[in-house]
């Protein structure tokens, strides 16, 4: 890459960070500590940019602090792990790491806060009442961890068989931010970095206009871990455990059903595939999931987003991995951490689209020549897949025909897989691309979501299915 391309791509990636803002600098100088990147894996030399990058551009001062809760990490890392996490939210139900973890089962209740007052005018249909849930979860590496959901009720009684059903809608939050889930707007009402995708299309206003109760949860965990699979299923299942351990009565024998779509379908897609092992209690109480503009592949995807228009999204991706997984962090170079602990670390999901119109590949952000061929990569790719598992309950898959951002072979590869595993599959090709396909997407969704809450056989149309 010649000295002019290199300068270009680092003004881009700096001229990113001044328009968010300043970045915040140690209170005091003399204490602070530089990051510097661990051992490089064999073939990962840095490349001449980042040696460029790395020679003229200062580390930022870094304060010292601590490591993530329940692990241990070097004093560099650790300061940086905690310069790039989310700015606290403001509310505690969301800031605070609740003690005693360890005491507690998966979705076992840490707190709860009624937010009737605050959700109704979001929900638009009258409810009943609003609760938002603060529980027990596991991270992605089988650390105790927390999560919060908000379960709405509707405000007309059930008049159908049992017991109230459960829609569980996992929207695509896509966010860094902690301010940004949708708790914390059904908390808090409408505010600055309230994401418009929380209210369209409509499925929580569908669902409850129904007569069934809605169960939001914050998939991205206490880190926000943007597209983290396993914190996200671990999540969705904890979620649910904690309505059904909250108000037994009500919800004890309730029928579930999840549904998402891109972030969110990680989310319903996670909690499809970890069923057995990670909650086989619910196997007979998750009715089935939907998922669409679903990624499966990692890698594939990785490739596709690098150095194109969706460029910012891998860069938001890998903080938010970072975080779950330090590892990632001790491999930014110097220009990334400044970026990482600008107040980018806090944007929102209608923010992080933009970011990529300038194109800049990863290899910028990294101190590895070609990171996502590396060791490191290949780690985090073989953690985060869930290709090898069968889904506990039936699929509805659907996805834009010309998608230019996730692969179409994503959601048709995972139909054809569970198929092949046994699983009762539908498999919808949506025209248009990406977001259109959201919107053309939803009836069809709905419809089977709605099939499965009312105890209906699901369809099967795998070859040889009924």
């Amino acid at each position: 890459m010649s000295k002019l391309r290199a300068v270009l791509v680092v003004a881009a990636m700096v001229g990113c960070s001044l328009l968010v803002g300043p970045v915040p600098a140690s209170a005091d100088p003399g204490t602070s500590v530089h990051p510097q990147p661990p051992t490089q894996p064999a073939g990962s030399l840095p490349s001449e940019l980042q040696q460029w990058i790395d020679a003229n551009i200062p580390a930022p001062a870094l304060a010292p602090a601590p490591a993530p809760p329940a692990r241990v990490l070097p004093a560099e890392l650790a300061a940086l792990w905690q310069a790039v996490r989310s700015a606290p939210s403001g509310d505690r139900i969301f800031d605070d790491w609740p003690s005693g973890l360890d005491s507690l089962a998966p979705g076992d209740i840490v707190e709860w806060r009624d937010v009737t007052a605050t959700s109704a005018p979001l929900v638009v249909v009258p409810i009943n009442r609003a609760v938002l849930l603060k529980f027990r979860t596991t991270d992605a590496t089988g650390r105790p961890s927390f999560g919060t959901a908000t379960l709405v009720i509707p405000a007309a009684a059930w008049t159908g068989p049992g017991e109230r059903p459960v829609l569980v809608n996992a929207l695509p939050i896509n966010s860094l931010g902690l301010s940004c889930t949708p708790s914390y707007a059904m908390a808090h009402g409408l505010h600055s970095k309230f994401n418009a995708g929380d209210l369209f299309p409509p499925t929580t206003a569908w669902a409850v206009s129904r007569g069934y109760a809605v169960l939001i949860p914050d998939h991205e965990g206490p880190w926000m871990a943007y597209a983290e699979p396993k914190v996200a299923g671990h999540v969705v299942l904890d979620a649910i455990r904690a309505v059904r351990n909250t108000l037994p009565a009500e919800f004890g024998g309730s029928r579930f059903a999840v549904g998402g779509y891109s972030g969110g379908a990680i989310a319903s897609y996670a909690a499809a595939m970890l069923l057995d092992e990670y909650a086989p209690e619910l196997a007979g109480v998750v009715a089935g999931a939907t998922m669409g503009g679903l990624v499966t592949d990692y890698r594939m995807v990785a490739h596709r987003f690098n150095g194109s228009s969706a460029s910012g999204i891998l860069l938001v991706v890998a903080l938010a991995m970072g975080r779950e997984y330090p590892e990632i962090l001790g491999h930014m170079n110097h220009l990334a951490q400044w970026v990482a602990t600008s107040p980018i670390k806090d944007t929102c999901g209608d923010s992080n689209g933009p970011l990529g119109v300038v194109g800049v590949p990863i290899e910028a952000a990294a101190d590895i020549a070609d990171p996502l061929n590396s060791d490191v990569a290949d780690a985090i790719f073989a953690r985060t897949t869930l290709t090898n598992r069968k889904s506990a309950g039936p699929l509805y898959i659907y996805h834009a025909a010309n998608d230019f951002w996730i692969p179409f072979e994503n959601g048709y590869d995972l139909y054809r897989d569970q198929c092949a595993r046994g699983v009762p599959a539908v498999h919808r090709t949506e025209p248009g691309e990406h977001i259109i396909a959201l919107f053309t997407g939803f009836p069809g969704e709905i419809g089977w979501l709605d099939g499965r809450l009312r105890g209906e056989p699901a369809p099967n149309e795998c070859r040889g299915g009924s």
